[in-house]
Formats: structure tokens, C-alpha cells, sequence
């Protein structure tokens, strides 16, 4: 790509994914980190699942969401992950046009649903602790699954939306990507012709698919803490809380470094600086979501330590 003249977006082939660092003697240690951070993210995900689905006693609204959760962040670091990864051994930082737009794409996707999941877990709790009576009812298996279902096609429709808006766009000359990925804000910003609809577009979904969920955790968690604070007996409180306290971390965790990444996208003009602060929100959560769970969680722990006590007689 040494003859890099004035391009329209029919002849764009690739783009150049800079990566978090130009330094050469740092790309061992970052490729080491993610990798670690990477196969943490997976193995500590797929135990999660397989620790919910080997007991039945936590077949349970609560625990169906989190392996939805558990499922999802593992697709979001494989969708952004290997790719660096592969880019880093093989010292190419090429990506083409089709794979880049995939890979914004599916990033949507799944950061969407994580905001979905976490909105319809805060539900749960909600109902949990402010209806324990009509839990069984109100959280039937038909509305679990459901909730999941409806959650899965508006964030594809979003995902698809936008990735099929940049396809109108002409791209120029500089064709890198300050990013260890295709971040769909960064790659508008590559555009030569006119990106307002994009930017309105992507705008508009943030506010709808992280702005409607964060409110609904928000409304969840008011009515959580209204109900629980009535409550007579210092045990029941502390019960109610630590069902909530999982789920919590996780939320503030998400949203907060989200939060953090933009905030930082706007004081810093460095895009590099961003990228660096972007796998906070789209790498760190995914891998401590199953500690945060597992640690935490007297039901989880029992559960755990029986799957083990079952592997280790089967071995």
C-alpha cells in the first residue's frame, strides 16, 4: 500500500489498524497480556456456563441471564481480540474493507446486547426484591427467554444499520485506524464525503441502546434500594444487597469505564490514548465478569466446588 493516491470507497481494499503502540519492543508484551487476557475471558466464561448448566439448583431466571452475559462477552473479546493478536504476530496491520466493517459490526452487536442483558438482570433483581411473592410468575421461563430474543434482533438490526451506512461513504487517502480494532466512530472519521447521518445515526442508537437500558437499571435499582431500606431485619437488608452486589459491580464496571473512554476521547486529541483507554470498556469487564460472579456468590461457589468434587472423581 506504498501508492496511497487519492482512492474513492469503490477501490478502498484495506485499512490499516494501528494497534495501541508504535513501539516494537512493546508489541511482545502487549501480545502476551491480551492473550492471557483472552483465554482468562473464555475459559472463565465457559466454566460460568458450565457450572449453571451442571446444577440444577441454579436453573433459575438469575442465572439463565448470566450465562447469556457469560455467552455474549466471550463472542464480544472474540470479535475484537485474535484479530489483534494476529496482527501483532504477523506484523501486518492490514485489515481488509469487508473484515473491518464485519468486525465494527459484530462489536456493535455485542455491546449492544451487553447493555440489553444487564438492563433485563436489573429487572430481575427488581422483581426478586421488590415481588418476591410473584417472582415465579412475573419471571416465567417464556419471559426469560423472551427478553433475551427481543434483545438479540434490535441489536443486530442497529449493528447492520450502521455498518450498511458506511458503505455510501468515499474514503481517501489515510487509510489507518488509531485502533486496536474497527471502532465504527473511528472509521467514519477516515471518510472524505459527508459522515452527518452516520454521526447522527451512531449518536441516536447510544442514546437509545445504552441510554434506555442505563435508565432502566437506574429505575430498577431506586425502587431495589427504596424496598430494601424498608426492610425490618438487618439479615434480610444484607441478603437483599448481596443478591444485587454481582450485578452491580458489573454494571458500574461497564458503564463506568465506557463512560471513562469517551470522557477521555474528548479531553485527549490523542486517538491513540483512546484506544488505550477503549480496551477498558471492550476487554476488561469481559474478563472479570466471571471472577465478580463467582467470587461473590455463596451459590456459585457450592455449585463450582461440586462440578470439581464430579471431575475429579470422573478423572
Amino acid at each position: 500500500t506504498s501508492d496511497m493516491g487519492p482512492r474513492n470507497h469503490t477501490a478502498v481494499s484495506e485499512f490499516l489498524l494501528l494497534g495501541l503502540t508504535d513501539d516494537p519492543a512493546l508489541q511482545p508484551l502487549i501480545f502476551s497480556l491480551f492473550l492471557s487476557m483472552y483465554l482468562v475471558t473464555v475459559l472463565g466464561n465457559l466454566l460460568i456456563i458450565l457450572v449453571v448448566s451442571s446444577d440444577p439448583r441454579l436453573h433459575t431466571p438469575m442465572y439463565f441471564f448470566l450465562c447469556n452475559l457469560s455467552f455474549n462477552d466471550i463472542c464480544l473479546s472474540t470479535t475484537t481480540v485474535p484479530k489483534m493478536l494476529q496482527n501483532i504476530h504477523t506484523q501486518d496491520q492490514s485489515v481488509t474493507y469487508t473484515g473491518c466493517l464485519s468486525q465494527a459490526c459484530f462489536v456493535i452487536i455485542f455491546a449492544l446486547m451487553e447493555n440489553c442483558l444487564l438492563a433485563v438482570m436489573a429487572y430481575d433483581r427488581y422483581v426478586a426484591i421488590c415481588h418476591p411473592l410473584r417472582y415465579t410468575v412475573i419471571m416465567n421461563p417464556r419471559l426469560c427467554v423472551l427478553l433475551v430474543l427481543v434483545s438479540l434482533p434490535m441489536s443486530m438490526v442497529d449493528g447492520l444499520l450502521q455498518s450498511l451506512m458506511v458503505l455510501r461513504l468515499s474514503f481517501c487517502t489515510d487509510l489507518e485506524v488509531p485502533h486496536f480494532f474497527c471502532e465504527l466512530a473511528q472509521v467514519i472519521k477516515l471518510a472524505c464525503s459527508d459522515t452527518l447521518v452516520d454521526n447522527i445515526l451512531i449518536y441516536v442508537a447510544i442514546c437509545i441502546f445504552a441510554g434506555v437500558p442505563l435508565s432502566g437499571i437506574v429505575f430498577s435499582y431506586a425502587h431495589i434500594v427504596s424496598s430494601v431500606l424498608r426492610m425490618p431485619s438487618a439479615e434480610g437488608k444484607h441478603k437483599a444487597f448481596s443478591t444485587c452486589g454481582s450485578h452491580l459491580c458489573v454494571v458500574s464496571l461497564y458503564y463506568g469505564t465506557g463512560l471513562g473512554v469517551y470522557i477521555s476521547s474528548v479531553v485527549n486529541d490523542s486517538p491513540r490514548k483512546t484506544a488505550v483507554a477503549s480496551v477498558m470498556y471492550s476487554v476488561v469487564p469481559q474478563m472479570l465478569n466471571p471472577f465478580i460472579y463467582s467470587l461473590r456468590n455463596r451459590d456459585m461457589k457450592k455449585a463450582l466446588k461440586n462440578l470439581m468434587g464430579k471431575l475429579a472423581s470422573f478423572l
